[in-house]
């Protein structure tokens, strides 16, 4: 849950040019004009930009993205375990000192306090989210994350709320989002990965970290925002594959 794995910038705000000309002599001036002295102004130059922060983004189960993107973090669907294991060892052979993204996977869930640490004080950009619930498919929960440690540690709480803000078509799908959103809230041990930025020597450290289950980093001229982002679950031993969801949803 990448920076920011896993979106696009807004294009920047424009505001009409003022080019200065002069307006055209008038023998008496308009009444409408004395009753709102400031229209031309704003009409002609004058403009308020709102800026809005965003702190926090969120996928659930994200659908395949309908723009381009060419670069993935994490296993395919149907691809065997070992063969993403070798695959991200070698994506840390280099001499480049650039800095790459990375997906930072765990031999087991992490509590959200434990996520700093575990980082090996890289940047972290996205915190993946899992609540595992044996033969229950629980949602899989990405949440982008400003620079500092404080924002990956609320991430559950903000999984949570963006699972709250969802609409769910039956009733196992909400009570599937309602146990999910109480264990996040709860400070479960659900976090499965991070995506976090740093260089080939800091990643292959943090790879050797005890605990951690593999690093795989992209080129160095990959994107932010323009690569794909999924999970190796902590479960997954052997092919990557949907969990079987036949088990009744616990109540709590």
């Amino acid at each position: 849950m990448p920076d920011d794995p896993r979106s696009s910038e807004p294009a920047p705000d424009t505001v009409p040019d003022d080019r200065g000309g002069a307006a055209p002599a008038a023998a008496e001036p308009d009444p409408e004009q004395r009753r709102s002295p400031w229209r031309i102004p704003l009409i002609l130059g004058a403009a308020v930009v709102l800026a809005v922060v965003v702190v926090v983004l969120g996928i659930v189960n994200p659908r395949p993205s309908t723009g381009i993107t060419t670069d993935r973090l994490g296993p395919a669907q149907g691809e065997r375990v070992d063969d993403y294991l070798d695959e991200s060892r070698n994506s840390l052979s280099g001499n480049d000192t650039d800095p790459h993204w990375a997906l930072l996977s765990f031999t087991d869930y992490l509590t959200p306090q434990q996520i700093p640490a575990a980082s090996g004080g890289l940047r972290i950009s996205g915190v993946i989210q899992h609540v595992a619930i044996d033969r229950v498919q629980t949602p899989v929960i990405t949440v982008a994350t400003p620079a500092g440690d404080e924002p990956a540690v609320k991430s559950a709480d903000a999984a949570a709320g963006l699972l709250a803000a969802q609409r769910y078509r039956d009733q196992r799908g909400a009570d599937i989002a309602r146990v999910t959103e109480a264990r996040l809230r709860a400070g479960c041990a659900c976090t499965a990965g991070l995506v976090v930025r740093g260089t080939l020597p800091q990643l292959r450290d943090l790879a050797a970290q005890p605990g951690v289950r593999a690093v795989q980093a992209l080129p160095a001229d990959a994107v932010a925002g323009r690569f794909a982002v999924a999970p190796l679950l902590p479960e997954a031993t052997d092919v990557v594959a949907p969990t079987p969801d036949d088990a009744p949803v616990p109540t709590e």
